[in-house]
């Protein structure tokens, strides 16, 4: 059996980040929903700036989840919270800026809920950080969003309280506060808002970052537990990592990379699951087990290297940018299903 790294506290984590993806469906639910009912152009053209940010975001979760590698079902509690809030939107009783109220308050929830984890992984370990480093941008697009609201929010009052419009003057602080917003925190609240989804090269190098960060983790402790403990982590890791690539990439990319060259790439990934099968057997506190460690880093850069370099040039000059976002969607699932085969799954 592969040790587990750290299991409560990263499956706590992973129950998090599942509250976080059920809330940003619902979010996006609730800004469809409002441009049904709005009118204003001005209004509707921040919301649906809103719902494609939103969209895009969702992408980025599934991302940040699969990078993870855990899979978890949100807690009971937020299951039914969407619930009855999703019944509220999608009914008569409350009013337009109600709804939008109600709205403001889950991207607080969002907001608040993405630093907390972010500040969690900031205790676990490195490789928790750098997996779950796409949800900062998440989290920055949030408060923006927030911002933005509170203009809405105060043009819908205006006129649902006396009939007619609000001062225009209000809108302006809005974009003055966004502005505010946009220089505190860098260009990262719109660097990413001309793609709608990540691209399988990013998926792939987010994936090298976090084990090849397991390996440096693993090599600078001495403690036999922990040392067993990340090198389980590495094990499922990089299983499900290759086995997605081999079912998912590496058959989309042969046609234009070569049979040559892609056939290299299955067997490198061939040798490094020999390699990680023969770790398994070794005990952690044996000198033998970090020699074995170095190999495999080893036989794992050169693939790395070659994924970064040649691969990635032949994805760009022969896919689209749509072609790459679907390909890293179905590269995703796969990584998803096989997670959940192999047990990375709490509950």
């Amino acid at each position: 059996m592969v040790a587990t790294l750290d299991d409560t506290k990263r499956s706590a984590i992973a129950v998090k980040l599942a509250d976080v993806k059920v809330l940003q469906q619902l979010l996006i639910e609730n800004e469809q929903q409002f441009l049904k009912e709005l009118n204003d152009p001005e209004v509707r053209d921040s919301i649906q700036n809103m719902l494609n940010d939103d969209q895009k975001n969702l992408g980025v979760l599934e991302t940040v989840i699969g990078q993870y590698g855990i899979q978890a079902e949100p807690k009971e509690t937020i299951s039914e919270m969407v619930k009855k809030v999703r019944e509220l939107m999608q009914g008569s009783k409350l009013s337009l800026y109600e709804k939008v109220f109600q709205h403001e308050l889950l991207k607080h929830q969002q907001v608040m809920s993405g630093l907390t984890i972010h500040k969690s992984a900031q205790k676990i370990g490195a490789d928790v950080l750098l997996a779950i480093g796409p949800l900062n941008t998440v989290n920055f697009e949030n408060r923006a969003h927030q911002e933005q609201l509170k203009g809405i929010l105060e043009i819908l009052g205006v006129r649902e309280l006396t009939g007619q419009d609000a001062d225009q003057g209000i809108w302006a602080r809005v974009q003055d506060g966004m502005a505010a917003l946009s220089g505190v925190l860098g260009s990262v609240v719109t660097q990413n808002t001309d793609k709608k989804d990540i691209n399988v090269q990013d998926v792939i190098r987010l994936d090298h970052a976090k084990v090849n960060t397991l390996f440096t983790e693993l090599l600078a402790s001495n403690d036999p537990q922990k040392i067993q403990e990340y090198f389980g982590q590495i094990y499922k890791d990089l299983s499900v990592h290759a086995e997605a690539e081999e079912q998912v990439v590496y058959p989309k990319v042969r046609p234009f990379y070569g049979q040559h060259d892609t056939q290299e790439l299955y067997d490198e990934q061939a040798e490094m699951k020999r390699m990680l099968d023969e770790i398994k057997a070794i005990n952690p506190s044996s000198s033998q087990f970090k020699d074995k460690i170095k190999q495999l880093m080893d036989v794992v850069g050169d693939h790395i290297r070659q994924e970064e370099s040649s691969m990635f040039a032949a994805i760009r000059n022969n896919l689209s940018t749509e072609q790459s976002e679907q390909l890293a969607t179905e590269f995703k699932a796969a990584k998803v299903k096989l997670q959940e085969k192999m047990g990375v799954v709490s509950k």
